[in-house]
């Protein structure tokens, strides 16, 4: 199933749905389920007929509709269930700290332990017998604990992980997480990261400020990374300002990603779409626009095919059931139809043509570009005059060797001033009593962006 058909949502619901300012799920609104601490994690729209499949057990998501973002649950046969800390893992969490806070220093190791497949007594059949039986995960989880010869003898950080791999074994944990910009770009990175140009979290959070993205701003985006800037900049407005994501030639590029985001009506109608011909008709010259028109024959093709592979990526494993839609990054393609439920106001309309006329007259606030399958220097030429002056604009770009050919011809066509050329550079920590170090595995790469300011130049 495609991220479109599978992520497809409700931009509103009824202000009565939306309980607690939003801070509670409603039935159309999309969440990111975060299944066993970031080992699978799934895009889902929540409805009464809506199915997650974890291991070989069908869930319902009814149980999800109407508790808060941020909620953690747990399989509980076939049904999810709020999560329940159990005493047991309470208890060796407390060993960990003395009561000084100081960390525990243990002289238990595991130098005397063989892996050899004997320390356990306990049968599948025994496990198949407890289910029949009616035993929950954790009732199971204990009794292989109690049954293996070897726990007591771990270290408290082997128990800890014995007994959360056998967690996520017999009773996985879903973290129902809202869609943002943060955790969509996190989730698209971790499992698909093609689809979003290899844009990494911290990476859009400076393309936002180095752009100046504030309340009331119309910016103007060129976003060919399936519509996760557009959305990320369309949240940090606010519902003020407009969002104008532009494109060369006659076909837009894929926004899947913006229907993710649990956007209201007003939002919405605050992001629109408009072809960059449009907004060049009247400023530059006929031997400008021809140009542009030829370029924009040769990139038809090229959105076509991207839009074609866009509507068809994705995913690691999908569930799909009547009135359900289910999005599982990491998995094979596959098209099935989109179900809607309703009829509601679509982010990306056609802008009108008095906006665009002020746009041509005023300029636009700040200009942000992430299109990482063009030639760079061609299209900053083409739109920066469309910028009010001074306004900043930041460019991304997965390879350094286009943002500094096109940071050269600003400098020489005296068109931007305070240009920068930055990598961005990311470390995560995992912080744990004794256990505080990098993680073992993090993102050396997060791309290059370019920023500067435009200025109005003599020839202009």
């Amino acid at each position: 199933m495609s991220c479109s058909a599978a992520a497809e949502c409700c931009c509103s619901e009824p202000n009565g749905n939306k309980s607690n300012n939003g801070r509670v799920t409603w039935e159309g609104c999309s969440v990111l389920l975060d299944i066993n601490d970031g080992d699978r994690l799934v895009f889902a729209r929540l409805s009464p007929a809506a199915k997650l499949k974890i291991g070989n057990k069908n869930c319902s998501l009814q149980p999800l509709i109407g508790t808060p973002f941020g909620s953690l649950f747990q399989l509980d046969g076939t049904s999810l269930s709020p999560f329940i800390p159990s005493p047991q893992a309470d208890a060796t969490n407390n060993e960990e700290i003395k009561d000084d806070g100081q960390p525990n220093v243990e002289s238990r190791d595991n130098r005397e332990l063989v892996d050899n497949n004997t320390a356990q007594t306990l049968t599948g059949e025994d496990i198949e017998a407890m289910r029949r039986q009616g035993a929950g995960g954790n009732e199971i989880i204990e009794a292989l604990i109690a049954n293996s010869a070897t726990y007591e003898k771990k270290t408290a950080f082997s128990q800890e992980k014995y007994r959360r791999k056998k967690q996520k074994k017999y009773a996985p944990k879903v973290l129902m997480r809202r869609p943002v910009a943060r955790s969509i770009c996190e989730a698209y990175f971790k499992k698909y990261p093609s689809k979003i140009g290899f844009l990494r979290v911290d990476t859009l959070s400076l393309l936002l400020s180095m752009a100046n993205v504030s309340a009331n701003s119309d910016i103007l985006v060129v976003d060919m990374i399936s519509g996760l800037l557009t959305g990320a900049v369309a949240e940090r407005l606010g519902g003020t300002g407009f969002v104008c994501n532009s494109y060369l030639g006659q076909s837009p590029y894929s926004m899947d990603i913006v229907r993710i985001f649990n956007f209201s009506d007003e939002i919405c109608k605050r992001v629109v779409r408009c072809p960059i011909s449009d907004l060049l008709s009247s400023k530059e010259s006929p031997e400008q626009i021809l140009q542009v028109a030829d370029v924009n024959d040769v990139c038809n093709v090229e959105t076509q095919s991207n839009d074609l592979m866009g509507s068809t990526a994705n995913t690691d494993e999908i569930s799909h059931s009547s009135g359900n839609e289910i999005s599982d990054l990491g998995a094979e393609n596959e098209n099935i139809p989109v179900i809607r439920a309703c009829k509601v106001t679509k982010a990306g309309e056609k802008a009108p043509q008095e906006t665009i006329d002020s746009w041509k007259e005023n300029g636009f606030s700040s200009l942000l570009i992430a299109a990482p399958e063009m030639d760079i220097w061609p299209l900053v030429r083409d739109v920066l005059p469309l910028l009010s002056n001074s306004a900043p604009f930041a460019i991304y770009h997965q390879y350094l060797q286009p943002l500094a050919t096109c940071m050269h011809n600003l400098q020489l066509a005296k068109m931007a001033i305070g240009l920068q050329l930055s990598e961005p550079w990311l470390r995560e920590y995992q912080v744990l009593p004794s256990r505080t170090h990098p993680s073992m595995q993090m993102s050396a790469f997060g791309g290059y962006i370019l920023t500067g300011t435009r200025i109005c130049s003599s020839s202009n």
